[in-house]
């Protein structure tokens, strides 16, 4: 890398030598110009790591460092459901009554939509983002009622609260709610009811015309190599993705949100319980072996993010990334689980083992992930290749009994067995994600 920031090292109660292994974990994804960004790491307060990573402005070799500013993506939808709960509190907003109430104009479709579908992602308001004319469109500035226009004529895709789908659209619904109840713009309500009650001075709203002290580009990985990401206009996303932040402000509204500053405790609640496949309200909560860890990850064109908080250890990962790719949710992972006393093997440390032939000759065959996505295993020259769905194949090597890793790509893979000891599926580790698939 061309530039990587010196490593800030605060006094805390973990061990000197775990802060270092964390520090290594992101450095070999940053070496290989996997990630770019900046990450922090704290518990009970205290700052355990405080790195920059890369750099902010390749074209002018300026590092990043906890006081460059990315774009959260969808981080900003925690944002948005504080700020709306904060509304609840106030007796402006009711979750449980339908939207209209608050946007008349809405179609006759949404008439038992509600704010609680809404922030849960279980409305079944179409997301916009993934209609076919979004790419030509997200370059263009549009105003809020115009942007919900272009998706309010579509019929819902399920009864509300009958499942959950991601929707940026929801998101996009609860600015309008927000502005309507409050009587501010959003950019002007999350700044003076969120940000400046926590000190977080460099946060806000994105906007293309504004001089913006330490905003980092955004950057994305192609063949050829790394490139000045694709143009969004910031009047799109709204609070489903618009704000930028720092690591430093980013601990503050960790610290401010879970110390019960901002929301009553039934809103807190609310916000922090899952409705349907493990979504609360603009958050994620993972419960798994006694341990609950609340967090969220972000995308948007030139930026990844991820940013988790885990209530009982109260320990915050934060990883604000301007590279495009799955890194920060890796990172994000690998540094839970370093605080959570786990171990994490980077690709460089894995020791391959010999497989036999006809061991090799079991795990063939097409695996299916999910609809339209597979994973086809072969045997070539004695070694095992695995091609997911329009992809090219990778060469794997074995580290254990029915486990693989890829020697291009930063993934695990592991076979399953039935009860009489023949492989019947495949688990995909990548990104911090673990993806089941069955063998055909």
């Amino acid at each position: 890398m061309a530039a990587l920031g010196a490593l800030t090292l605060v006094s805390a109660p973990a061990a000197a030598q775990d802060v270092a292994r964390m520090d290594q974990v992101v450095r070999a994804s940053a070496e290989r110009d996997a990630f770019s960004g900046a990450v922090l790491v704290a518990k009970n307060g205290d700052v355990l790591l405080d790195q920059g990573y890369g750099l902010a402005n390749r074209e002018w070799s300026i590092p990043n460092d906890s006081q460059t500013k990315f774009r959260l993506g969808s981080l900003t939808k925690q944002f948005t459901a504080v700020a709306i709960l904060m509304l609840a509190d106030q007796g402006k907003v009711d979750l449980d009554a339908p939207i209209k109430t608050l946007l008349p104009g809405s179609p006759a479709a949404w008439d038992t939509v509600t704010v609680r579908h809404l922030l849960s992602h279980t409305s079944g308001v179409p997301d916009f983002t993934r209609q076919a004319d979004y790419e030509a469109l997200k370059t263009r500035p549009t105003k809020l009622a115009s942007l919900i226009a272009r998706f309010s004529s579509q019929p819902l895709a399920f009864p509300p609260g009958e499942r959950f789908s991601y929707s940026n659209s929801g998101y996009i619904l609860l600015s309008a709610v927000i502005e309507a109840a409050s009587g501010q713009p959003y950019a002007d309500f999350v700044t003076s009811n969120l940000f400046q009650p926590l000190g977080m001075s460099d946060s806000g709203y994105d906007r293309h015309d504004v001089i913006t002290p330490r905003r980092a580009s955004g950057y994305a990985s192609t063949a050829g190599g790394v490139i000045n990401a694709d143009y969004v206009d910031m009047s799109i996303p709204q609070g489903a993705g618009a704000l930028f932040s720092t690591t430093r402000d980013l601990l503050k509204w960790e610290q401010g949100l879970f110390s019960g500053r901002l929301l009553s405790e039934t809103s807190m609640d609310a916000l922090t319980t899952p409705v349907r496949d493990g979504y609360a309200m603009g958050l994620v909560v993972s419960r798994s072996e006694g341990r609950t860890l609340i967090w969220h990850n972000g995308g948007i064109e030139g930026f990844n993010t991820y940013m988790a908080y885990d209530p009982d250890d109260r320990f915050a990962v934060i990883v604000l990334g301007n590279l495009n790719g799955e890194a920060p949710d890796k990172i994000g992972n690998d540094l839970t689980t370093l605080m959570r006393g786990g171990a994490v093997t980077l690709a460089s440390e894995r020791r391959s083992i010999v497989v036999a032939p006809d061991v090799l000759q079991s795990y063939v065959g097409v695996y299916e992930l999910a609809p339209g996505f597979d994973l086809t295993f072969s045997v070539v020259d004695g070694a095992l290749m695995a091609q997911a769905t329009g992809q090219q194949a990778n060469r794997l090597r074995a580290d254990a009994t029915d486990a693989f890793f890829l020697e291009a790509v930063d993934a695990e893979i592991v076979f399953t067995r039935d009860p009489a000891g023949a492989v019947q599926g495949v688990v995909l580790h990548q990104g911090g994600r673990d993806m089941p698939g069955r063998k055909r």
